[in-house]
C-alpha cells in the first residue's frame, strides 16, 4: 500500500526564503534520492549533499543550512559525533538524525535527541521497497518542513550561542508564559468531565519521547493507582528503547504492550512500532488487542483507534491527552471521548516541538485546558485525585 503524499508547503516568495537542507550521507544512493525530494519541493533546496560528518562540520559556515539530515554510521566522523560540533558553531541548526532500524541505532537516536538534535527518522532497509520508501518520502518531507519553518519562527538574535540539551530544554519551560499567541487565547474551552477518571490515555507524536520521559517522571501518584496506555509514533525498535526510558523515567513498570494481557494500574501500557493498540472487553476486564490494519491518519501506530476503542470500556471516565506532534492525529477520537462525557488536554504551542496534533484538537474546540508541559503533570495529579475544576 502506497502512502499519499501531502503537500501543503507555504508560499515561497522569493528564491531566498526557501528552506536550506544540507544532506550527510555516505551513501551516494541516499544522499542522491533525498537530493531529488527536496529539490522537487518548491519550499525547500538542497544547500550540499555531503558524504561524511567532517564535511559537514568543516563546511557548515559556508554553506548556512537551515536543517540538515544527518545519517548515523559514516566514516571519518560518524553522525552521533558530529551532533554537538554542528550545534556548536549553529545554534538553531535544526538536525535529523536517520538510521536503519536496529537496536543499536534506536539507542543512538535517543542520545542525539537528549544532545539537541529536534528528531529523527527511520531509513528503509533497501530503496526498492516501495512501501518503506513512500513512507520515509512523505516523513521526511513533512519533518523538514515543519522543523524548519518552526525553528525560523522562534530564531532569536539575543538566544545563547550554546544549545541545552533538548531534556533539559523541555523542563526549563517557563510554568507562566509571558505572552501566549492571540490564536490560543481565544481557543474555546469546555469544562472538565464531573466524572472522575479512570484511566489516562496519551498520545503523541514528533518531539514526543522527550515530552514523554518529562510527564511520566512527575505523575508517578496518577499511575500508581490508574492505567496509563500510550500512543507515540514511532517504528519498530525505537518503541521498544522508548518503553524503556519510560520505565526509567517513572520509576514505574512500562513496556510494549502485548495482545490479550489484561489492563492493570501501576502500569504503562505503550503501542508498539507497527501496530495499532485498542482496548477490547474480555469478560469483566479490559485488555490489550493489537492489529496489523492499514496505517490511520498516515500512521502506525495511531492515536485515533486508541481513543476510540477505550470509550466502550471506560466510557466518560477518560482523561486524555495529546501531545506535541505533526497532523490531527487523536483529535477525533478525543471528540468521541468528549462526547461520552471525558475530557481532553492539549499541549500548548509554546511548549510543543511542533503544534500540529495538539494544535488541532485545541482548534476544535474539544480541550477542557490547553497547558504548557510543564503543567500538565501537577494539573493531571489534581483531576486523579478529585479536582475537578
Amino acid at each position: 500500500m502506497s502512502v499519499a503524499l501531502t503537500r501543503s508547503p507555504p508560499p515561497v516568495s522569493a528564491r531566498q526564503d526557501k528552506l536550506r537542507v544540507m544532506v550527510v550521507d555516505d551513501s551516494v544512493v541516499i544522499r542522491g534520492m533525498i537530493s531529488r525530494w527536496i529539490g522537487a519541493e518548491p519550499d525547500m533546496e538542497v544547500s550540499a549533499s555531503l558524504r561524511t560528518g567532517l564535511d559537514a562540520v568543516n563546511q557548515l559556515e559556508r554553506i548556512k543550512p537551515d536543517v540538515a539530515v544527518l545519517d548515523i554510521e559514516m566514516p571519518e566522523l560518524d553522525g552521533i559525533s558530529a551532533l554537538p560540533k554542528l550545534l556548536a558553531k549553529k545554534r538553531d541548526l535544526v538536525i535529523i538524525m536517520a538510521s536503519t532500524l536496529t537496536r543499536r541505532n534506536a539507542e543512538i537516536s535517543f542520545k542525539a535527541l537528549s544532545l539537541g538534535a529536534a528528531d529523527y527518522i527511520p531509513k528503509p532497509e533497501s530503496t526498492r521497497e516501495a512501501t518503506a520508501a513512500e513512507t520515509f518520502h512523505h516523513d521526511l518531507i513533512q519533518k523538514i518542513r515543519h522543523l524548519g519553518a518552526r525553528a525560523r519562527r522562534r530564531a532569536s538574535p539575543a538566544a545563547s550561542p550554546s544549545p541545552a540539551p533538548v531534556l533539559d530544554r523541555v523542563r526549563e519551560v517557563s510554568p507562566q508564559p509571558a505572552a501566549a499567541p492571540v490564536a490560543q487565547l481565544s481557543l474555546a474551552r469546555r469544562p472538565f468531565s464531573v466524572l472522575a477518571p479512570r484511566v489516562l490515555l496519551i498520545g503523541s507524536s514528533t518531539g514526543g519521547p522527550q515530552a514523554l520521559m518529562a510527564l511520566v517522571a512527575d505523575i508517578g501518584p496518577v499511575i500508581d493507582r490508574f492505567p496509563v496506555l500510550i500512543t507515540q509514533h514511532m517504528p519498530p525498535t525505537f518503541t521498544t528503547i522508548l518503553a524503556e526510558h519510560l520505565a526509567r523515567a517513572s520509576r514505574r513498570p512500562a513496556h510494549e504492550a502485548v495482545d490479550g494481557e489484561m489492563i492493570k494500574p501501576g502500569r504503562i501500557y505503550l503501542a508498539p512500532g507497527g501496530r495499532h493498540m485498542r482496548v477490547v472487553r474480555h469478560g469483566a476486564d479490559a485488555v490489550i488487542a493489537l492489529d496489523d490494519g492499514p496505517p490511520v491518519n498516515f500512521c502506525k501506530p495511531a492515536v485515533d483507534p486508541l481513543f476510540n476503542s477505550a470509550i466502550e470500556i471506560w466510557q466518560g471516565g477518560i482523561m486524555s491527552v495529546i501531545l506535541t506532534g505533526m497532523g490531527s492525529d487523536g483529535m477525533r477520537g478525543g471528540k468521541d471521548i468528549v462526547a461520552a462525557g471525558g475530557s481532553v488536554i492539549a499541549q500548548d504551542e509554546a511548549t510543543s516541538v511542533v503544534w500540529g496534533m495538539p494544535g488541532a484538537a485545541a482548534n476544535a474546540g474539544i480541550c477542557a485546558a490547553v497547558l504548557p508541559l510543564n503543567q500538565i503533570a501537577p494539573k493531571l495529579v489534581r483531576l486523579f485525585s478529585g479536582d475537578r475544576s
